[in-house]
C-alpha cells in the first residue's frame, strides 16, 4: 500500500467532500467539515502542504479507512 505523503489543503478539502463531508464554517485559516453520523468535526488547516500527521488523524475522526482514502485521492 502507497504512504500516505503531505497534500494540498485544496486537494484534502475536495477528498472530504467526496466523502460526503460538508463545509460548517472556517476560522481564521481552518475549514471545518462536517457529516451526520460523525461525532467529531474534521478541521482542516489551509496549509500549502497539510502535513501527514493531521491527514492521519482526520481520517481517523471521519472512519475513513487508508484503502478508501486512497480510493478517494485517485478520483480528486
Amino acid at each position: 500500500m502507497p504512504r500516505i505523503t503531505p497534500l494540498p489543503a485544496r486537494k484534502l478539502r475536495r477528498i472530504f467532500e467526496l466523502a460526503g463531508f460538508a463545509l460548517a464554517r472556517t476560522e481564521g485559516g481552518h475549514f471545518v467539515y462536517t457529516k451526520p453520523g460523525v461525532k467529531r468535526p474534521v478541521v482542516i488547516p489551509n496549509y500549502d502542504e497539510v502535513p501527514v500527521f493531521v491527514i492521519k488523524c482526520n481520517l481517523r475522526s471521519a472512519g475513513i479507512s487508508r484503502e478508501e482514502y486512497f480510493e478517494l485521492l485517485r478520483r480528486v
